[in-house]
This record gives structure tokens, sequence and C-alpha cells, in this order.
């Protein structure tokens, strides 16, 4: 991560709407045999919600597919590529699963559509096709470019993996995951109309189960302020990885947060570990949202310690 773009992770600026030491808290320490990489901070004034081992490289699942997103704006904004172009599929790259495009008869869609695909659905099908055309090798020069050394898309989609391809399709920390969301929150990433492109991409996604559970969006429907807030977010799921990443945000204050959890193979945590995503969704609702969500946040963690800052481990 660039320096300048840094957050400011102390919680010593001002809190909106409510006091730093009155945050709930989250122990991401509570499951043992799960790793978790978490941070969450305000995009303004980088006050911090909760952070925990943020640096910590993970498997990311589909999480880094918003490198490849990111990599087709910026050939679009080059003039390299238009989100016009009309890309057809090819049978050696379908992957069944996640997404849509498997079970269309279209054989072809535009680069708009496709992008749409991996945001609304993370499109396995639609990934791999945009990958061809836009290529592994710019996909790493975009992440390199915002300044990320741990957070990357390793690989197109296939299974079985077979030898001498990369173990897991991305990695990244939930520092240089939640950096993007801020950045792309503030148009920094591009100029406002393709950023605009990306979190519409993003806004459409259906997978509102983990963080973003804590809002009760429309999971089909909820680009638009919903009870006060508006959620964007991009998720990662594999049998031993739930990751989510995104901007939550009122008309006065926005948070990037990133949650990524990993256990070991041939266990499966995710009846324990999916309550500590909404946890961490119920801390940054009470934040933007203290009295709408403070209340639930505050029943969820017990009586109130007045002596604890927010978590940070």
């Amino acid at each position: 991560m660039t320096a300048d773009r840094q957050p400011d992770r102390t919680p010593e600026n001002p809190t909106p709407g409510i006091p730093a030491r009155a945050l709930p808290d989250v122990d991401f320490g509570a499951l043992p045999g799960v790793e978790f990489s978490a941070l969450a901070y305000d995009v303004d004034t980088g006050t911090t919600l909760f952070s925990h081992a943020p640096e910590r490289v993970l498997s990311t699942a589909s999480i880094a597919k918003i490198f490849l997103l990111h990599a087709t704006l910026r050939m679009v904004e080059r003039g390299e590529l238009s989100l016009d172009e009309r890309l057809r599929r090819r049978p050696s790259e379908r992957v069944d699963e996640s997404g849509l495009w498997y079970l269309l008869q279209q054989d072809s869609l535009s680069v708009f559509d496709i992008g749409m695909l991996i945001g609304a659905f993370s499109d396995n099908f639609g990934t791999n096709v945009l990958l061809r055309r836009v290529g592994l090798d710019r996909v790493a020069a975009s992440a390199a470019e915002l300044g990320y050394t741990d957070s990357a898309l390793h690989d197109f989609l296939r299974w079985p993996r077979p030898a001498g391809a990369p173990s897991r399709l991305s990695s990244g920390t939930a520092a240089e995951i939640a950096d993007f969301m801020a950045r792309l929150a503030r148009d920094e990433l591009f100029d406002a109309a393709h950023s605009e492109v990306l979190r519409r991409w993003l806004g459409a996604g259906a997978d509102t189960s983990m963080v973003a559970s804590a809002f009760e969006p429309d999971p089909l429907a909820h680009y638009y302020y919903t009870r006060g807030s508006w959620v964007w977010n991009k998720t990662g799921t594999d049998s031993t990885v739930r990751c989510d990443a995104g901007v939550a945000m009122t008309r006065e204050s926005r948070v990037a947060y990133a949650v990524f959890a990993n256990w070991e193979s041939d266990t499966d945590r995710v009846l324990e570990v999916m309550p500590l995503m909404r946890r961490a969704g119920e801390i940054i609702g009470a934040y933007l949202q203290p009295e709408i969500y403070g209340r639930a946040a505050d029943a969820a963690s017990g009586p109130e310690d007045p002596h604890r800052t927010p978590t940070e481990d």
C-alpha cells in the first residue's frame, strides 16, 4: 500500500453519531482454528471502528475479481476497450456454480454486461471470458499500480487445479482491500463516471449474507438508501473461506470495511464464522446510525465497558 493512501487507523478522530469509546466490540480471536483479517474505518476521517490483523494475508476466493473490474475500466479510460464490445464465450472457459451465464443461452455479451454479472453474482464463466480479453498480466499491473503488494488475482477459474497452477484463486489483506473500497468511494480510482460504473457493478451484488446482513438490505435491489443506509460490496466464498468487503454509508458518513475468514480444509466452520461477520456489520451500523443499529449491537455485546476502545488487535 502506498504511503499516501494509508488511512489513519487511530481512534482519536471525532466520531460522527456515536463516541468511539461507546462502540460495541467483536472478538475475531474467539474461534480457535479460524484466522481473521479485518478492518473498518471512516472513509473521510480515518476513525477506526475495528482492526484485527489487517496486514495478514489470507485466501480471498472471488474478492480479487475487483482487480479484474478495475483493470477493465482502466483499459476503457485509455481507449483500449469499449464497454459495448461483445465477447463470445468458449466451452473451455465454462465454470459452473457461482454466476448465471452458464445457465443462459446467449453466447456473447457486452463488456458492461459481463462486468455486471461479475459484480452481481461473482460470475465465474464471465470472469474467465473477461480475463481472456483483459489479460492476467494487466490485472496484476492494475493491483501493482494501486500500490498493493499482498492482494492479487492469481489465476483464472478452473477446477480441478492442475499441477503447477496457483494453489488459490486470490489472496489479500483487509488493509489493502478496505483501502481499495475507500478509494473507490472517494472517486480516486477513476474519474467520477467510471467510478460510478464500478460502484454500480458492485452495488448489484446479491450476496448480502455476511457483514452486509446487519443492514438487512433487499439482496436483489439495494443500490439506494434503505432505512437511511446504503451498502455496496464484493464477497468471496469457498469451502474454507468467507470474505466480505465494501462500503456502508449514510448521507453524512462512509465506512470502508473488509472482513476475511479462513479455516482448515476438511472442517466446516461456516455456522460459527457467519455470526461474527454479521457482528462486524452491527458495529458499522452502530457507528453510522446508533439510533437504529446501536441498540441491537449493544444487546449482542452485553454490558458496556466504559473504558473500552474500538477493537484493535
